[in-house]
């Protein structure tokens, strides 16, 4: 499986509706395409803002391509959800799951 990892930065104020943005549209768009497995949001206080961590797993990369063609390293981001970010990355990263509790 491969972890699809992006960064980014809100204010408090716009970090709520940024995490309802991502539940509602990101998340549960991504739950119905083929090779998506699931998707976790972290956040930490950095400084007088939040970091944004969003990773999504994915079967393989052909599933990823379909959903992010024709740049697999290019970052996803609406533009709604561009509006309550501060900034973010544009360019995704991409790691194997080499080992994991949940089993294969």
């Amino acid at each position: 499986m491969i972890a699809r990892v992006w960064t980014a930065r809100a204010t408090s104020h716009n970090l709520e509706a940024y995490k309802t943005h991502l539940a509602r549209n990101v998340f549960s768009e991504l739950r119905s395409l083929k090779g998506f497995v699931r998707g976790e949001l972290f956040t930490r206080v950095a400084g007088d803002e939040f970091e944004i961590v969003v990773t999504t797993v994915w079967k393989d990369f052909a599933a990823i391509d379909a959903f992010a063609r024709p740049d697999r390293e290019a970052a996803v981001v609406a533009p709604e959800a561009r509006a309550l970010l501060s900034d973010y990355d544009r360019r995704v990263r991409h790691y194997e799951i080499a080992l994991t509790t949940e089993g294969s």
